[in-house]
């Protein structure tokens, strides 16, 4: 070897080979960069909901408890309050939700085994019955519209300390009667809280039924459907829970 190519290798070295490096995986398209694996998505995805749930737990909690609470101090009005509402109207929504509940838990398998059109048409009849359940819920607020039952310079007591012929209700003292607003400002805080979730949750119905119509979740990114279904499945647990302390407290 000549001296002049010894110290042309010195001042230019022949540039390193490069090698494909072991860090670099192939990942799913729906993977996001801060995540080493998508296990490690779906995990973290699914215990922020879970904690998401939890604060929403707390927020209802708060509402419940002020429930009992009242209902202890003035159970004679809470129960005349809750005999004006109808039963019927809360059992055929309680219904529609337990509905939509099985139509939300067949669009997670829907998407699961990769069938994208029983994903749309779980996710629309889940849609539906959202709606239903809202129809309702307004035919209900209308008639105590109609009634004078919205806590209020105009809420008339008139019901309650006169019962109409051939009712069962007791008649009560007034200031008994008076504490029947407390019921329905509590009736109309919890139904009207729930009914804006239910509101929401079409909402992100519509948004994943439209996506769904590219494929976005029947490739193995069924990840928003399943968290989503939770979110779903606890606005109907919370129904659940109003569904008996609301209209059926000492129902005749």
């Amino acid at each position: 070897m000549s001296v002049s190519s010894t110290l042309s290798e010195i001042t230019h070295p022949p540039a390193p080979e490069i090698h494909a490096s072991h860090d670099v995986h192939d990942h799913p398209f729906y993977q996001r960069h801060h995540f080493e694996t998508a296990e490690q998505q779906r995990e973290a995805a699914g215990f922020g909901m879970w904690l998401f749930l939890l604060t929403e737990i707390m927020f209802f909690g708060g509402l419940f408890m002020s429930y009992l609470l009242y209902r202890n101090w003035y159970y004679d009005a809470f129960v005349s309050a809750s005999n004006s509402i109808s039963v019927g109207m809360g059992l055929t929504n309680t219904i529609v939700l337990i509905g939509s509940s099985l139509t939300m838990a067949m669009a997670v398998w829907a998407a699961e085994v990769k069938n994208k059109k029983l994903l749309q048409i779980f996710l629309l009849a889940t849609v539906f019955l959202g709606f239903a359940f809202l129809g309702i819920k307004s035919g209900e607020y209308y008639d105590k519209f109609q009634e004078h039952h919205v806590p209020g310079a105009s809420f008339n007591i008139a019901d309650f300390v006169n019962p109409p012929a051939g009712s069962k209700e007791k008649a009560l003292p007034i200031d008994m009667a008076k504490k029947t607003q407390i019921y329905f400002s509590l009736y109309f805080a919890m139904t009207g809280v729930h009914a804006v979730h239910m509101i929401i949750g079409i909402a992100i119905l519509i948004v994943l039924l439209w996506r769904s119509n590219n494929g976005a979740y029947t490739s193995g990114y069924v990840q928003p459907i399943e968290n989503f279904g939770l979110y779903w499945h606890f606005v109907d647990i919370v129904w659940i829970f109003l569904f008996p302390l609301l209209y059926l407290i000492n129902r005749h």
